[in-house]
């Protein structure tokens, strides 16, 4: 049986342009804070994290929920590129949904570079090579 899932709080930082912004665990704790708030509750209650980025590497989320509490739940990184933020929300209905916890945080974060968005691994088959291919032979 599914189990009701509630969203009790959010908090956003202010959206600043590529090289403007604050680093991403400064911003991380800024929303985290006042989503913590607008819940009225406090880190400590929190029983899992599922932390959203693309642009990092792979513990930012652990980097970035540090700022808010070290208080050694599990901290899940979630890149989904563009789908990032809701893959990460989908986490953590998912966890209370399931009975796994009673409180979790989605917590996203993003710090873009400058200049056109490119690929990062160059030694290695793009991951959409195979669709694009498909999609070039249809």
């Amino acid at each position: 049986m599914k189990r009701r899932v509630n969203v009790i709080g959010v908090g956003m930082t202010k959206f600043a342009k590529p090289g403007a912004s604050a680093e991403y665990y400064e911003m991380a704790k800024e929303a985290g804070q006042k989503a913590l708030q607008d819940a009225n509750i406090q880190y400590n209650e929190i029983e899992q994290v599922f932390a959203g980025y693309v642009y990092g590497d792979s513990t930012c989320g652990q980097r970035a929920a540090y700022e808010l509490g070290l208080t050694g739940v599990p901290i899940v990184n979630v890149n989904n590129n563009c789908s990032t933020g809701s893959s990460a929300l989908f986490l953590a209905r998912q966890a209370i949904e399931g009975g796994l916890a009673e409180c979790v945080l989605a917590l996203g974060f993003e710090k873009m570079e400058k200049g056109a968005l490119g690929a990062k691994f160059n030694d290695r088959e793009p991951p959409m090579g195979q669709h694009a291919q498909v999609m070039l032979n249809v």
